[in-house]
């Protein structure tokens, strides 16, 4: 993997993050030790659980947030006053942060990550902290949606072109954590090393004399194992073209339009009838989990997702917030009727049955007297100490491993794609 690019996240943050630094500088409340939390207040509309995603790539964009001379022109062309210059010139997040591990399912007010520090320390971190997990939950979570969906059918992410191209490599890792098997966005593979893979689109059939010239070339090039998109002129046709030319051995053909359950049961039976039968069928083309829960009869064997995973389908944001709940140790809550918050500073512990079933999420204020039994665990783990990062963290695949043992321990109801209260109940213990 490559290192990480030393260039600063400073200035990926909002401006009124400083308007608050300029004036708690001014009235000395800047060194008033706080504590920060991140949670959403609901999920969206028809979930029932969320998945944490994009840690470890806010450990890193945090590692580089600094303001060097070259960032500090950018503020003071802005107009921010000297002392504000003068203070950030200096700034290294020294407090601490813990967090809902990535892979970690989250719920309606789960205290999904916790900053601690002196007030100037923290709230410049806002809008970073909510960028990163805003998209990669929503990303994660989606593509959860998508796997169980599939049951346990591959699903390749393919929605490079739908999306900014940073966030494209984000969302390819997000689907990744979250149960795909691939990718064909070659930076996630140098970056993260997730899998990558890709098939050929219309414009190559286009450019032959013929399906069969095209098909004959790609066949050539990366052997009998390659997938052939059938889809250009008639799949009939184009499935007899494709085994003709690469033989039964053929590894799969890929339909991108159409009514896609219907062909993929024609193209099937007709594989199995040229004696194809390990040809494998796979469909693209506007999928997304319910799309994907309604071929789940169909005789498909993988599936190729854009644009809704790297949307978060249909909820392209987590709704998390970043808020001030403890100042001083005194917890402190905003009462607005519609953006209620719950003051103090918490922990969360899930509670599982002797099966392993997770039956209950309960959210406390930290020294609250909480029972936690033995199959119980807190949830939250320290990532940062100080400023410095908390021992070694999960690479990307114990993670997805930790998202899989995780989504099997939600009770079937949980995970069902209809609208529903959450998959397991949380406790306020305040």
């Amino acid at each position: 993997m490559t290192p990480p690019s030393t260039t600063s996240t400073a200035l990926l943050t909002d401006q009124y993050e400083l308007t608050m630094l300029d004036a708690a500088l001014a009235d000395g409340t800047v060194s008033r030790h706080c504590t920060f939390e991140v949670f959403a207040r609901n999920l969206p509309h028809g979930r029932r659980y969320g998945v944490v995603a994009g840690g470890p790539r806010l450990l890193e964009a945090l590692a580089r947030f600094t303001f060097e001379q070259a960032e500090i022109d950018v503020l003071c062309d802005a107009g921010v006053r000297d002392q504000v210059a003068e203070y950030l010139s200096d700034y290294r997040f020294g407090g601490d942060i813990t967090a809902y591990r990535e892979g970690e399912l989250y719920f309606p007010g789960s205290p999904v990550l916790s900053v601690t520090g002196t007030f100037g320390e923290c709230v410049l971190l806002e809008t970073l902290v909510l960028s990163v997990l805003n998209h990669d939950c929503a990303v994660a979570s989606a593509a959860a949606r998508m796997t169980m969906a599939a049951n346990g059918r591959r699903l390749i992410e393919m929605g490079s072109r739908r999306t900014h191209e940073e966030a494209a490599v984000a969302s390819a890792r997000a689907a990744y954590l979250a149960g795909f098997a691939a990718t064909s966005n070659l930076e996630a593979r140098r970056r993260y090393g997730v899998p990558t893979t890709g098939t050929s689109a219309h414009a190559f059939t286009l450019l032959h004399d013929s399906e069969a010239d095209a098909f004959r070339a790609q066949v050539d090039a990366l052997g009998t194992g390659t997938t052939l998109l059938v889809d250009t002129y008639d799949i009939t046709q184009g499935i007899a073209t494709a085994i003709e030319v690469a033989g039964t051995e053929l590894g799969a053909v890929r339909i991108d339009s159409g009514d896609v359950g219907v062909l993929a049961q024609q193209a099937r039976a007709q594989l199995d009838d040229l004696g194809a039968t390990g040809t494998r069928v796979v469909i693209s083309g506007d999928l997304d989990e319910y799309a994907i829960a309604a071929l789940r009869a169909e005789p498909v064997d993988a599936y190729g997702v854009g644009t809704s995973v790297v949307t978060g389908s249909g909820a392209p944001a987590a709704g998390m917030v970043y808020k001030l709940v403890e100042v001083e140790g005194r917890p402190v809550a905003k009462r607005s009727s519609s953006k209620e918050s719950r003051g103090g500073a918490k922990s969360a512990v899930r509670r599982h049955r002797p099966t392993g079933t997770a039956v209950e999420e309960v959210v406390h204020r930290i020294g609250t007297d909480v029972e936690i039994g033995e199959h119980d665990r807190v949830v939250p783990v320290p990532l940062l100490v100080k400023g410095e990062p908390a021992g070694e963290q999960p690479t990307l695949d114990e993670s997805r491993e930790h998202l899989r043992r995780g989504l099997v321990a939600v009770p079937w109801e949980g995970l069902k794609l209809s609208s529903g209260d959450p998959a397991i109940p949380t406790t306020f213990v305040l």
